[in-house]
Parts: C-alpha cells; structure tokens; sequence
C-alpha cells in the first residue's frame, strides 16, 4: 500500500513540513557525496556510540550523542528517502498546521530521539554485540511519531492509497487509523517473528508510542481548526 494524499486540507503552508523535507534532501546530496556508506559511519547513530560515548574507530566529526539528530536527516538509498519525505509530506503538513510550527518542531525532533534511543537499547539487550555496532539512519522514527499524532488528531481522515499487486493496480480511499493501523501492527509482527532485516522497526515502534502519548500532552495550538473532511 502506497499513501498518495489524504483527504484533509491544510488551513496555511506547512513551512516546517517542507524545511524538513529540504533539510532531508540536503542531507542526503551530502551523503552520496561522500558515500552512503561512509557517511553512516560518520553522522549515523552507532548504539555502541551512543552507550559508552566513544568512537567505535578513531574519532568523527559528529560527537556520538549528536548522532541521534543527525542520523534522523540521513538515508540508506533513494527508495528509503522517497517513501519517508512521502510519509511525512503527506501526514506532516495536516499535523504541523494542528500543532504549530514550533511545537511541530519540537514534537518531531523528540519522536526522533525515542525512536533511536529505544532502537539503542533493543540492540543493548539483544546481546548480539555486532547490532550495537550497526548505524541507525533514516527519518522514519520521527515520522512514526508524526502519524500516531495524526490519527490522534484526525481520526476521521481518509487516505488515498495505491494497491499495487502483481499487474493490478487500484486506487482507494482507506480510514487513516485503519491504514496507519496496519503499518503500526506490521511492525509489530515484525519484531515478533523476527522479519524485516535492516529495518529499524524498534525505533518505527518507540517513535509511534512516543508521538501518541506527545501530542495529547502538547495539544494544539491556539486558534486551529481542523479542515472538512469530504466524505
């Protein structure tokens, strides 16, 4: 399932919603600059860094505990970046205008953090030492938290989504807690039959826990209305 657009207009421009996908995009030129590789080494967020404070090799650019912000602006490959600036294009905008600039802000940066800090200890008590030593990249567990905070705020919304199986292709309006929903639980399955290798999907998990619990302590801001939704 693919999200394309939901069904919610946004009341101004989501100026935040867009510096972060630009900030995205920057970051990733960045890294195919120097190699994707090489640049998750570098500006990644390291478990085993983030536990002890040390360089694993000899010592980076970026300090080991400021690797959780810049890991959040960073990418495995054009497939990873496109469906994450997608996600947050899409869920982002409705969310920021709810919130405000600034509380969205903080909001995303706060999911991102959970969301690499439980990846961090999941890797820490797995007792597989070479997790700890894997970068963690990749938008996503801020992104999570921004659509707990969507289907918080717009239980209502729908989402236009395209099936694709095999050469049938469909276009349908989905409810955004059932389509949010499904992917929170296939991360779940994920972690209970051990599936999705090199996916993250325990900071997908603390990102969503994190964002859902967040918004209701941050709430809107004052003078927001939420946009018709069309029906």
């Amino acid at each position: 399932m693919i999200p394309l657009k939901d069904d919610l207009p946004t009341g101004r421009v989501p100026v935040l919603t867009i510096a972060l996908i630009a900030a995205n995009a920057l970051a990733f030129l960045w890294q195919l600059s120097i190699g994707l590789d090489a640049s998750a080494f570098t500006a990644g967020a390291i478990p085993y860094e983030i536990l002890t404070l040390q360089d694993v090799n000899q010592r980076d650019v970026v300090a080991p505990p400021l690797t959780i912000f810049t890991s959040m602006f960073m990418h495995g490959g054009f497939a990873h970046i496109g469906s994450n600036m997608l996600f947050l294009w899409i869920f982002g905008n409705n969310v920021e205008d709810a919130l405000g600039r600034l509380r969205f802000l903080g909001f995303y940066l706060l999911a991102g953090v959970a969301a690499a800090l439980t990846q961090t200890v999941a890797a820490a008590v797995s007792g597989d030492e070479l997790a700890t030593l894997v970068p963690m990249v990749g938008a996503s567990g801020a992104i999570a938290g921004v659509l707990a905070a969507y289907i918080v705020l717009f239980p209502h919304a729908r989402v236009l989504t395209l099936f694709v199986v095999f050469v049938f292709i469909r276009l349908q309006y989905l409810p955004a807690v059932f389509f949010i929903g499904f992917w929170f639980v296939m991360q779940v399955l994920a972690v209970v039959f051990g599936g999705s290798p090199g996916v993250a999907v325990f900071a997908h998990i603390g990102g969503f826990v994190t964002g859902f619990l967040l918004v209701r302590v941050i709430g809107r801001r004052a003078r927001w209305r939420a946009g018709r939704v069309s029906w």
